[in-house]
């Protein structure tokens, strides 16, 4: 008799739904898209914390790399975003600009100033932002991290802030953090009202508990794995209160839209002429956390980013469009929104 612990093989029923979903032609561009600028990758799989304690193995999801069809235990379109998730490592999207993709939830970027780094979204976790800081610093340059952006207050995207600074420069003025009006309050709030019911969740929506592999676990939406340490916050020093509202950051010029009750509470996205990046963190994203997200509020965003004008977008969460906007410009802007 089979351990009831053990994973077990797809049932029959479940081998039928799978296949029949198995005849959809996936958009070769796909896979283009995701290792487009690539540079190089971390050689060392495993990141650990300070205790050194396991946050994120990406040699845990090798399975998903070793070109194998999809097995009968996994919805083919699940399949076929996993695969798309599990490239990982550093990567130029536009001149000076890059991102380091596929060790948490969200990629975190670097735009290069002209003292230091500007750091957009530093993802969930000290360690993995750390690892990701160390990657660039060794393939790029080793430049300080002169700001910090948070684009909205899910902690994916701020929770990994004193990986790639410290209070202490904060606090002498030699890093700035950016981050939309209410930001602090939307963040600190969203957990402590709901942090124990969303945590709880989690564990059925990522299914962290799961071994990873074909009878396991495959992915986790965002990436192929939350990373497993708590986040850091360091409060803003500079808050966004207006759309068109403009600031140069390390010789950066950055102009913000205000987006917020949009995916998050307080949100925002950015143009930058001085990299022609338009970054718009899961503006069109539908999930709810611990609030309502207002649809006039999202259409509001959608038209105002329209008359944006961009040639690369800096799409945090989806690693296969990360790159840039298949049709550039205005026109590939309003398409993208026009999906939607």
């Amino acid at each position: 008799m089979q351990d009831p612990k053990l994973p077990k093989a797809a049932t029959e029923s479940t081998r039928q739904k799978n296949s029949a979903l198995d005849g959809r032609v996936f958009d070769p561009l796909d896979l283009e898209r995701v290792r487009r600028g690539f540079i190089a990758a971390r050689t060392e799989p495993l990141i650990v914390d300070q205790q050194n304690r396991k946050v994120i193995d990406t040699a845990s999801y090798d399975f998903l790399r070793d070109g194998r069809e999809c097995p009968d235990t996994v919805n083919p379109h699940l399949w076929r975003h996993a695969t798309l998730n599990a490239h990982h490592g550093l990567f130029n999207v536009a001149p000076n600009v890059w991102q380091v993709r596929g060790y948490d939830i969200s990629n975190i970027t670097f735009v290069r100033g002209e003292k230091g780094w500007v750091v957009i979204d530093p993802l969930t976790a000290d360690s993995t932002a750390r690892a990701s800081l160390e990657l660039i610093s060794r393939h790029v340059e080793q430049r300080p991290v002169t700001a910090v952006i948070y684009t909205h207050s899910h902690a994916d995207h701020f929770g990994g802030v004193l990986g790639v600074t410290s209070t202490e420069d904060v606090e002498a003025g030699r890093c700035q953090v950016i981050a939309p009006q209410g930001f602090l309050h939307e963040a600190i709030a969203e957990n402590v009202i709901a942090g124990v019911a969303m945590s709880r969740r989690a564990a059925y929506q990522f299914g962290p508990l799961l071994a990873p592999g074909p009878r396991g676990h495959v992915d986790s939406g965002l990436g192929n794995s939350t990373p497993t340490a708590a986040p850091s916050l360091i409060a803003p020093t500079r808050e966004i209160s207006f759309t068109g509202e403009e600031l140069l950051v390390d010789g950066v010029r950055i102009i913000f839209q205000l987006t917020p009750e949009t995916e998050a509470p307080a949100e925002m996205n950015f143009f930058s002429p001085t990299t022609a990046g338009f970054a718009w963190p899961r503006t069109a994203r539908t999930r709810c956390t611990i609030s309502c997200r207002f649809a006039g509020r999202w259409c509001a965003t959608r038209s105002t980013g329209r008359n944006t004008s961009t040639r690369a977008s800096i799409y945090s969460p989806k690693k296969q469009t990360s790159c840039s906007c298949r049709t550039t410009g205005r026109d590939g802007v309003a398409k993208m929104f026009a999906i939607f």
